[in-house]
């Protein structure tokens, strides 16, 4: 669906036919769907049509081609997740996008507010919160605020959110109306609670993806986020309910599915599974409800899914609009939400329904992370870099190897990998010791640091190598990933290697000038115990490995050099490789030919490791 968008959309992404493309809120909903194809794939191809769409709008100062702020349209807010992703990057430029991100921020600061403190939807929409709004702003307001570190906005983040249950939420039935006037002033509003006549499924399903994509960056430690679990746990078995027996499918008013006229409605479908799905997988809803995403998705493929000759799929069933008051007036009726077009592969359909495939994919997968915490080192690689997190925020942040890191130097990526398959990243700030390492199943220790590096470096002693010796003796899995000698610690990180048969050796090998792809190529055979799928990977400038027992080969070039080692030691496991290159550069695909296979390697090693944490009993 995702080679589709971009077939249909070869330049830019158009949603209004024979209009240019402006900002738009289906914009930002499919480059956000892309960018999950993207992270999913590393296939840089995605991130390419994201950036160049983006740069279409994004002028060199950061201003938003076609944006008005005074409009105070919470629509125009949504493709802000898009330029924080771009603002993290290392592209020249990416301040740009910054800049253009604070614009959107800046819009919230002054978006109009009912009494009771919740943005209007629109200023041509006064006093009047809908559902659709809380998904086109709240993600941004929420990752804009982790990002820049901005703690105080989740107070307000968790108030739109209590607002819209308090002033929507159906006592009967448990659902959701579309929206509602505080000033009940609206001929739509109810009299007595303002709210609007009817359910809208789109619209309930633009709320369920807010609550599972805003979870993503509110604080584990905020007293507000148990209300957002919360709401979420309260919903999703409502919605269910209303799941059509007959085709697995929600309908365009879930709770009238069989009055004359309503239909199985393809956006509020995708929406759904999107939501139960990605729930189930965060650990906010009951495992059963993963059934329900199940028979979803699967009648949104029987019901709606066309291929073309070409093979692409198109969505069918996607109501156009939904909207209320307005000119010509949208009453909120039943007649009404029956009377909007019904639209072929709408981006409103098409957004969710990438979405959703991307949360089926991994739930398909056996989540072999579960339970398991990845604990990477920040102790001996303790690099900072300045700041762009702007006032009152830390002049300089770590950076480097960290999970946290999305630039080029980061491991965000392979992070995302191994959180995808079910388990845990955490940081190991400290030294290793017993209790450091008491909850971590797999410890990756990468490229620790050189004078040149960091002020002080912390390098690794006697106590550390022998506190790491026995976690891994007690059935720890254990990474070492050096570098060339000139940009790592050697000596001492040989004294921990050397517990387990394993010497970095000071030889330069795969040198690379410039983009001489070729220099870092290696071949890796079929038929091994870790990559079962990958056959060329690109690694420059590594160490070699010399081993003894009980360490053996896992990779040996073409020269006969190990380039990757193993070594089974008490109950744990032992990989070591010469060089940290699982890191984003040389996993998103943005840098590297396609035929290099890191980004597929990074996943087979991910799923080989968790494999070898001992079970528990």
């Amino acid at each position: 669906m995702a080679e589709t968008v971009m077939t249909l959309h070869r330049d830019s992404i158009v949603t209004k036919e024979g209009n240019p493309a402006r900002w738009d809120y289906e914009q930002g909903l499919v480059l956000k769907a892309l960018e999950r194809v993207w992270q999913r794939t590393g296939d840089g191809r995605y991130y390419a049509y994201i950036l160049r769409d983006m740069n279409r709008f994004i002028s060199a100062d950061g201003r938003i081609r076609t944006f008005r702020m005074d409009e105070y349209n919470l629509d125009n807010i949504t493709p802000g997740r898009t330029l924080l992703t771009l603002a993290q990057q290392t592209e020249a430029g990416r301040e740009k996008f910054r800049r253009a991100a604070d614009t959107l921020r800046a819009q919230l600061t002054r978006q109009p507010r009912t009494q009771a403190r919740g943005f209007w939807h629109k200023q041509r929409y006064p006093n009047q919160m809908w559902l659709d709004g809380l998904y086109m702003a709240e993600p941004f307001y929420a990752e804009y605020s982790a990002l820049y570190r901005q703690p105080e906005n989740f107070d307000d983040i968790a108030l739109q959110f209590a607002l819209i249950e308090k002033n929507l939420l159906d006592p009967k039935t448990g659902l959701l109306y579309h929206g509602y006037d505080e000033s009940r002033q609206q001929k739509w509003a109810n009299p007595k609670t303002g709210v609007s006549p009817n359910f809208w499924g789109r619209s309930i399903g633009w709320y369920a993806m807010a609550l599972v994509d805003v979870l993503d960056y509110f604080p584990s430690n905020h007293p507000r986020r148990a209300d957002l679990v919360g709401y979420l746990q309260r919903l999703m078995p409502i919605v269910v309910r209303y799941q059509d027996k007959a085709t697995g499918c929600w309908y365009q008013i879930p709770d009238q599915a069989s009055r004359k006229g309503n239909y199985p409605e393809a956006s509020a479908s995708c929406m759904f599974v999107y939501a139960l799905a990605k729930g189930v997988r965060m650990g906010y809803l009951p495992a059963p409800l993963l059934d329900n995403a199940r028979r979803g998705y699967a009648g949104i493929q029987k019901t709606f899914i066309e291929t073309d000759a070409n093979g692409l799929p198109h969505l069918n069933g996607t109501v156009s609009v939904g909207g209320l008051g307005g000119n010509p007036y949208r009453d909120g009726s039943y007649a009404y939400y029956l009377s909007e077009p019904i639209k072929k592969n709408d981006l409103k359909g098409v957004g969710p329904f990438i979405m959703a495939s991307v949360e089926m994919e991994i739930a398909d997968e056996p989540a072999v992370g579960r339970g398991r915490n990845v604990g990477l080192d920040y102790y001996f690689n303790h690099e900072f870099r300045k700041s762009d997190a702007g006032p009152g925020a830390p002049e300089r942040e770590p950076f480097h190897y960290t999970w946290e890191d999305r630039m080029h130097s980061g491991f965000w990526l392979w992070g995302n990998t191994f959180r995808e398959l079910g388990a845990k990243t955490v940081a190991v700030p400290m030294a290793p010791t017993a209790q450091s390492l008491k909850n971590v199943d797999v410890y990756i220790i990468v490229d620790p640091d050189t004078p040149k590096e960091t002020a002080a470096p912390r390098y690794i002693q006697p106590t550390d190598s022998k506190a790491v010796e026995d976690w891994v003796r007690a059935g720890g899995v254990l990474v070492l990933m050096a570098n060339d000698t000139a940009n790592c610690e050697i000596p001492h990180f040989n004294e921990l290697a050397g517990r387990f048969g394993v010497r970095f050796g000071s030889e330069l090998v795969n040198p690379v000038q410039g983009t001489q792809w070729e220099g870092g190529k290696l071949t890796i055979p079929a038929g091994g115990p870790i990559f079962s799928t990958t056959r060329t990977i690109y690694i420059k400038e590594l160490s070699p490995l010399t081993l003894t027992r009980p360490a053996q080969s896992a990779l040996t070039d073409a020269k006969g050099r190990v380039i990757m080692a193993t070594a089974k030691v008490g109950k744990g496991t032992v990989f070591v490789v010469g060089d940290p290159w699982l890191y984003n550069e040389y996993t998103d695909g943005r840098r590297i030919p396609n035929e290099y296979q890191n980004f597929r390697a990074g996943k087979e090693l991910a799923t080989w490791l968790l494999k070898q944490c001992p079970s528990r009993k």
